[in-house]
């Protein structure tokens, strides 16, 4: 069967959350909850952003736009998988399974990008304070994130394509619990080398290319904090760029973990890729908020006068 003559009513089953039935209503729960902590976290992250004017900057829109990306890329898969385990079906139509693959890489790239742009960003601010202002203009800004959108739908869309051309085998069991490039490949019947190929590029890319960008600035960055005279002022400059090293670490980690370490179709390397494919794909946008909030006093700031905000409005009702 072609990938472009795949019909409605053509489905894949997804392996799942857990094979064990014992599991399912706990981990409906747990998962649930991991959902609806993430979305409400990077909201709060976002509406606390845009509230208050101190956070009016460069580095404040890029974490608005982060909080955003984690709740679209979060939104992608945990809602099906959280389906599927509530009715016991594994299923996944053709056209929801593209459709899934495509905004999940489209979203799950954007932080790639993002992480990397958040570092060039405190590069800007350590390295040249005295022209911050100049540099990372709004337009800058808004150029940069326009960039990272293009950039992440471009590949996207190039992996889609070339999923969509693909035909697929009388087994279309996908060993995770989402749609992704790799278990799509496995249940094809067709020629998957220039997939292969292009996913190698264009993976290792939106990888790597961001890693060592964050690195080179973060050598420099480190380097210009070591020069300063005052110890407060070395302890205040790491202290700004600790919450976005430890969402880097926590990100790449996972993400290495989970495209980069060889798996097999057993059921026992099923289940270790589950949990490496759940800490990249559910965890990380689940941290982000807690990381940011909580190592950094503008944003505990923020937070606390929403939240303060809200409880009087409730209160006045």
């Amino acid at each position: 069967m072609e990938g472009g003559n795949q019909t409605s009513s053509f489905e894949f089953l997804l392996w799942g959350l857990s094979e064990r039935p014992e599991q399912q209503g706990a981990l409906f729960l747990v998962f649930l909850c991991m959902y609806l902590v993430t979305v409400a976290g990077n909201l709060l992250i976002i509406l606390a952003i845009a509230t208050d004017a101190h956070l009016h900057t460069p580095m404040y829109f890029f974490l608005a736009s982060l909080s955003c990306a984690d709740i679209l890329w979060v939104s992608t898969t945990v809602p099906k998988a959280l389906m599927n385990t509530q009715t016991q079906s594994r299923s996944i139509s053709y056209a929801g399974c593209m459709t899934q693959l495509y905004f999940f890489l489209t979203f799950g790239d954007m932080d790639s990008f993002l992480l990397a742009t958040m570092a060039y960003d405190r590069y800007v601010a350590i390295c040249h304070p005295l022209h911050y202002t100049m540099i990372m203009s709004p337009r800058r800004c808004t150029l940069l994130i326009t960039a990272c959108w293009t950039l992440t739908n471009l590949v996207a869309m190039t992996h889609t394509f070339l999923i969509f051309r693909l035909s697929f085998c009388s087994k279309k069991i996908i060993l995770d619990f989402y749609c992704d490039l790799g278990p799509l490949m496995k249940v094809s019947c067709s020629d998957t080398q220039v997939n292969e190929l292009v996913m190698l590029f264009l993976g290792g890319t939106v990888i790597l290319v961001p890693c060592i960008l964050i690195l080179i600035s973060y050598i420099r960055i480190v380097t210009a904090i070591l020069r300063l005279p005052s110890a407060q002022g070395r302890c205040k400059a790491f202290s700004t760029c600790g919450s976005h090293l430890a969402v880097v670490a926590l990100f790449f980690g996972t993400v290495i973990r989970a495209y980069l370490c060889p798996s097999s179709s057993s059921s026992n390397s099923v289940e270790k890729n589950t949990a490496a494919a759940v800490m990249y794909t559910v965890v990380t946008p689940l941290l982000n908020p807690f990381i940011y909030s909580l190592r950094n006093k503008d944003m505990k700031g923020a937070l606390g006068k929403l939240l303060r905000g809200q409880v009087s409005f409730l209160r006045g009702q």
